[in-house]
């Protein structure tokens, strides 16, 4: 029987956790964050009030079959308009999301619905069904600032002291928490910090369940380059990590992954396996990068860690 693996995440981090996952195991469920508003998602999102289709789609399209139907028509979904006019940027992927939307009025199973047009392996959930927005209080010199939308949070230029999501108590999604439930591991991350990582642990009912959870658990940290200039979510991992717990602090890691580019330092290596060590959890060094200096995880690194771990 296969492992049964949920991956937590949002953006191309979580893209890149699926298309390494899918190598080793077929019963995959991917919980994708929707508080992005920026780009053709937030477009969309605004004109409809839907979920952000962008992450949801990119998460379908790294899991579509392994034939050349799936791969076919992940390649359709992926695909941008461009124009000088107002259709230019949407993806065709967010556009067919916020139709079955629009239409069916259930964005579980319009999810689904693509998913089985795709042929994908393994399940795409939204983390919650009703759209969620970031807001953060930022410590600046002349005091403190708050500011609300995902994009706005992760451009301002000083340093965040809190996150919260607004609504402050959204519902998680049903089948999520059943999965997480059920779930042997739980993985996490890469991604944008505040975007694709925090909201899984902002959300207050997802996050009990990832507590409760008898899932082995995995956080991935971020390649140093990955953190988009202007977000401050840590220059180090264990900054990333002491995020996390200031709004999780019962979460339990097993196993913290880094690739050496971010623990150079023996002060650093250190630093990074006491904090996991206080999550009950063990810290492992492996080489993650596409090449040296690389922002992006190469997926065949990742899929023989997973292979290497899982039972």
């Amino acid at each position: 029987m296969s492992v049964k693996v949920v991956a937590l995440g949002g953006g191309h981090g979580l893209a890149a956790t699926l298309t390494s996952l899918r190598a080793v195991t077929d019963q995959i469920t991917a919980i994708v964050t929707v508080a992005d508003n920026g780009g053709s998602s937030g477009r969309l999102r605004e004109e409809f009030n839907s979920l952000p289709p962008g992450d949801l789609r990119m998460a379908l399209a790294a899991l579509c079959g392994d034939d050349s139907w799936g791969r076919n028509w992940a390649e359709i979904l992926q695909y941008r308009f461009t124009s000088s006019g107002e259709m230019s940027g949407h993806a065709v992927g967010n556009l067919l999301l916020t139709a079955l939307w629009d239409r069916d009025g259930d964005p579980v199973a319009g999810v689904a619905k693509v998913g089985e047009l795709l042929r994908i392996v393994g399940k795409v959930l939204p983390m919650a069904t009703d759209p969620l927005d970031i807001e953060g209080t930022f410590i600046t010199p002349t005091g403190e600032k708050i500011v609300r939308g995902q994009i706005e949070v992760a451009t301002t230029k000083a340093k965040v002291k809190s996150l919260k999501l607004i609504p402050e108590n959204p519902r998680a999604t049903r089948q999520a928490l059943e999965a997480i439930e059920h779930a042997d591991w739980i993985t996490v991350g890469p991604g944008s910090w505040f975007s694709s990582v925090m909201p899984h642990f902002l959300l207050k009912e997802q996050a009990d369940a990832i507590a409760k959870s008898s899932a082995k658990k995995v956080m991935i940290f971020n390649l140093p380059e990955a953190v988009s200039e202007g977000e401050f979510a840590g220059i180090s991992p264990s900054e990333h990590l002491e995020f996390v717990l200031a709004h999780a602090p019962n979460l339990k890691i097993d196993i913290a992954l880094a690739d050496p580019q971010i623990v150079k330092s023996p002060e650093s290596r250190q630093s990074l396996e006491d904090l996991v060590a206080k999550c009950g959890g063990r810290l492992e060094i492996v080489d993650l990068s596409i090449k040296p200096g690389a922002s992006a995880h190469d997926v065949g690194k990742m899929s023989s860690f997973f292979a290497h771990i899982f039972p």
